[in-house]
């Protein structure tokens, strides 16, 4: 009796087979309404490798998945069209992945000759789409600002403010929520646009408990220039997942859909930085952000979640020095950045009781030694330097630049129209398919 029936329930399950995988394919075939762009600053795939050896035991065989491996898609290809550089800075990889046009490092939205081109925002909102952007770093940083401004420089950050005020798409401003940091940019002496924002509509929201009593138009500026590491960021700052579903949750009230752009801006700062601890404080806050708008995607089922690199940053290696060894789980026995650590150990009277609050793993007394050598300086840089080789050292990964560095980055994707970004792809070619989408 129980083989006859393991036997239907076999036939069952293959007669179904078939209608399910139908319904699968012309999901993936379907036209999204929304789109979420996730974009990881810096975020190479060496950075992933380490996150996933970080996050399994030192031991573990096999290594078991991370949440973003389920669904790599493809990579794709990241350099810039810069006549003296051969590697790709943040505002021209914005630019290509925002308007599917290659430029110069250092532009915002312009191509070579230093003309506008539309963005995949810009297109969103003509459409009658609601759009979004949600950074860590400032609002008027390289990546969000190549998908909503036009400027020949990403250092004119004044201007890039003025532009998102200023520019409007049929009488209003192009972006519906504004999530990061920057609050210097937009509130200064020569000119309030946090003001004028308020003015065209807009709530302006500077916590966690305002970001969650605000209205459908925000503009959340939640400190003066980037904000603190996920690893350091005190409880009145909203994280990025958080941040990311406040967005969805006000964008997806537009029955016509919406673009959301979401940047895990600082991993790139903890690579030029050479900080593992901060890196991969990042990442992890970055894939609950990827995560929470998967969630909203399966539910929602009309939405397309793409989650890339613009490049990636301070060459890190899966390994260093002599051996095979490999030993990033110490990372997660450090409970704060180098850089609070280092603060902390200059005011300190006792050093070694203040890296023992923040260093769960026993220091070595070369290691101590270092730190107490680089205090005598009263130099903050060099204590956090300092602290970043000890980590760098006992992790066993390895830097090879302070800048950028050329290699492929992943490309991750679900919902509808994923199967457009399968393969190696140009960056370029992120926006393109889009444009396809949106219009």
């Amino acid at each position: 009796m129980k083989i006859v029936v393991s036997l239907l329930i076999m036939l069952l399950l293959q007669s179904t087979l078939p209608l399910r995988i139908g319904i699968e394919q012309a999901q993936s075939q379907l036209k999204p309404k929304n789109v979420i762009l996730f974009i990881g600053d810096g975020m190479g795939i060496s950075y992933l490798s380490t996150y996933r050896y970080m996050q399994n035991g030192e031991h573990q065989r096999p290594l078991k998945q991370t949440f973003f491996d389920q669904y790599l898609v493809g990579f794709q290809m990241t350099q810039s069209s810069d006549p003296k550089e051969e590697i790709t800075d943040s505002a021209a990889a914005a630019t290509a992945m925002a308007t599917g046009k290659k430029t110069y490092n250092g532009a915002i939205a312009v191509d070579l000759h230093k003309k506008r081109i539309k963005t995949i925002l810009e297109e969103a909102k003509q459409v009658g789409k609601s759009t979004g952007l949600v950074v860590t770093t400032h609002l008027t940083h390289a990546t969000p600002a190549a998908f909503a401004a036009h400027e020949v420089h990403r250092s004119m950050e004044n201007q890039i403010a003025d532009d998102l005020i200023d520019d409007k798409i049929n009488g209003k401003p192009k972006v519906d929520i504004l999530l990061g940091g920057g609050r210097d940019f937009f509130v200064r002496n020569d000119r309030n646009v946090a003001a004028e924002f308020v003015q065209a509509g807009y709530q302006f929201v500077q916590n966690r408990q305002q970001l969650h009593h605000g209205g459908d138009h925000i503009l959340g500026l939640f400190s003066p220039k980037a904000m603190p590491k996920a690893i350091d960021r005190p409880a009145q700052m909203p994280h990025l997942a958080e941040m990311t579903k406040a967005a969805i949750k006000r964008l997806s009230k537009n029955p016509d859909g919406f673009f959301l752009m979401v940047e895990g801006s600082q991993i790139d700062t903890a690579g030029h930085d050479h900080d593992i601890v901060a890196a991969m404080s990042e990442v992890n806050e970055f894939e609950q952000a990827v995560q929470a708008g998967v969630d909203f995607a399966k539910q929602d089922q009309e939405t397309l979640v793409l989650a890339t690199a613009d490049h990636s940053t301070g060459g890190l290696t899966v390994g260093n020095g002599d051996g095979y060894r490999f030993t990033p789980q110490v990372i997660k026995q450090v409970k704060h950045t180098p850089d609070l650590i280092a603060k902390e150990v200059l005011k300190s009277k006792d050093i070694e009781e203040t890296l023992k609050k923040h260093i769960q793993f026993p220091l070595r007394q070369e290691e101590i030694q270092r730190v107490k050598l680089a205090v005598q300086s009263k130099n903050l840089d060099q204590v956090d330097q300092a602290l970043e080789t000890i980590f760098t050292k006992r992790s066993r990964v390895g830097w090879t630049t302070n800048g950028h560095t050329g290699e492929d980055v992943p490309v991750y994707a679900f919902g509808p129209g994923k199967q457009h970004f399968t393969g190696l792809l140009d960056n370029t070619e992120i926006a393109k398919e889009l444009f396809t989408f949106i219009k």
